[in-house]
């Protein structure tokens, strides 16, 4: 058996496509999604394999399922709401998702037979930067950009060795050490006055670069709709 097995206690869950799902979504949150196996998701439902076929034909329709789900969990944006308000907000709900689970950071875009909430999320989100006077090129353009960047952010995020404000201390304080042969200076300057402060937030850089993508496109909207003097969010 297993590692993953052993460590997974069956729960006798009535079986439903939505229990099957909530499972592999819990599975794939709580072990990774490499541990996610039809195998291993009876086994946590205290079932056999082959009694999950009768709910989803395969593991494919699993991701789809879960990926869906992630999607449901973000608000949508409104055409009708400013459209860098809008933005900001979804921006900060795909991240907060992919906090929870991190997993779909590599997964949101990959299914080639997406869910209902995926697609109404795409919707959305397309419809919130037409009506904001993107043309067709420039809003896929600008969503592209946005999503590299949110993704990006989050891995980059997810992949750092401390979380949270004043963690950075434990982990740069003795890698600072290493620089006191003067051979790095602009590593001691970065660490020392800004890493090292107190306060100090890796999450804090996420509104910083989004502002900066934003001013970008807003820009590039030939008759654009929002007060010039609009103050992004989180500025």
């Amino acid at each position: 058996m297993s590692p993953t097995a052993r460590n997974l206690s069956p729960q006798r869950i009535p079986l439903s496509r939505e229990r099957v799902l909530a499972c592999a979504l819990n599975l794939a949150d709580k072990f990774g999604i490499g541990a996610l196996t039809i195998r291993s998701l009876a086994i946590s439902m205290g079932t056999k394999p082959m009694s999950l076929y009768h709910y989803v034909a395969n593991k494919d329709e699993i991701l789809d399922g879960i990926v869906d789900m992630v999607f449901d969990e973000i608000d949508l944006p409104s055409p009708e709401g400013e459209w860098r308000d809008e933005m900001y907000r979804r921006a900060h709900a795909v991240r907060r998702a992919l906090k929870g689970h991190p997993w779909a950071v590599g997964l949101l875009e990959t299914r080639a037979s997406p869910g209902a909430a995926t697609l109404r999320h795409h919707e959305a989100t397309l419809a919130t930067l037409r009506a904001a006077g993107f043309s067709v090129q420039m809003t896929a353009h600008a969503y592209a950009l946005l999503d590299s960047y949110i993704y990006g952010a989050a891995l980059q995020e997810a992949a750092l060795p401390f979380h949270g404000p004043d963690a950075a201390p434990e982990v740069a304080t003795s890698i600072v050490e290493l620089f006191s042969d003067g051979q790095y200076p602009h590593l001691v300057e970065i660490a020392t006055e800004h890493v090292l402060k107190p306060g100090y937030d890796f999450a804090d850089e996420f509104d910083f670069g989004l502002n900066v993508i934003l001013d970008g496109l807003a820009r590039s909207i030939p008759n654009p709709k929002d007060d010039a003097t609009h103050q992004p969010p989180g500025a």
